[in-house]
């Protein structure tokens, strides 16, 4: 099980100083994932004060709910990921649809609305999916796509042969794919869903 195990052990660990109680373990768990709950709430609500109080509602939902956190499921950093996109989708829809009741909106802002939220839902998985990827794969498509470099000129860049530059790039193209396929309406709920 390697190192595989390990990251599995500490969220394990994680969760039982949790449900024990412990105030140290919500501020290890505050150090490691703040940035990353800020930014996907922040991805999909886009607005700084909204995701203030995502990040603050997600920490308080793990401390109030360790044990709805299963270690067979997946790493802790997957469930608060998915735990904030929820949140986060759920504000969304809150904001819209009031603002929707107080303008007396019909079925046209409805559905501008839900495409919003997917379209919130892509990105912000996308961003996720960007942030956990190896980092030979992320180095590869900052090239390709921010400095605008080629295959060849990545693999230079990253001193790899060009049959390794292309399959970063093909593999990193595959892993941000399932981005969209998550955010499309019919998708099964979930992380990236329509929730």
């Amino acid at each position: 099980m390697g190192q595989k195990g390990a990251p599995l052990r500490w969220d394990r660990k994680m969760q039982q100083r949790l449900a024990r109680g412990e105030a140290a373990a919500l501020g290890e768990l505050y150090d490691r994932f703040a940035s990353l709950v800020h930014g996907l709430a922040h991805r999909v609500v886009g607005d700084e004060r909204a995701a203030d109080g995502i990040t603050r509602d997600v920490f308080a939902h793990v401390w109030e709910h360790p044990d709805a956190y299963d270690p067979r499921q997946g790493p802790l950093r997957t469930w608060v990921a998915a735990l904030t996109h929820r949140l986060a989708v759920q504000r969304l829809r809150a904001t819209g649809t009031a603002a929707l009741a107080e303008d007396g909106g019909g079925a046209a802002q409805a559905e501008e609305l839900e495409r919003t939220v997917r379209s919130a839902s892509v990105a912000a998985r996308a961003d996720y999916i960007v942030q956990a990827m190896p980092a030979p794969l992320r180095a590869a498509l900052e090239l390709a796509y921010f400095q605008r470099r080629d295959y060849r000129q990545t693999a230079t860049d990253l001193g790899v042969t060009e049959d390794e530059a292309r399959r970063r790039l093909r593999l990193g193209l595959q892993l941000l794919a399932t981005a969209h396929e998550a955010g499309s309406p019919g998708a099964p709920p979930g992380y990236g869903g329509a929730a």
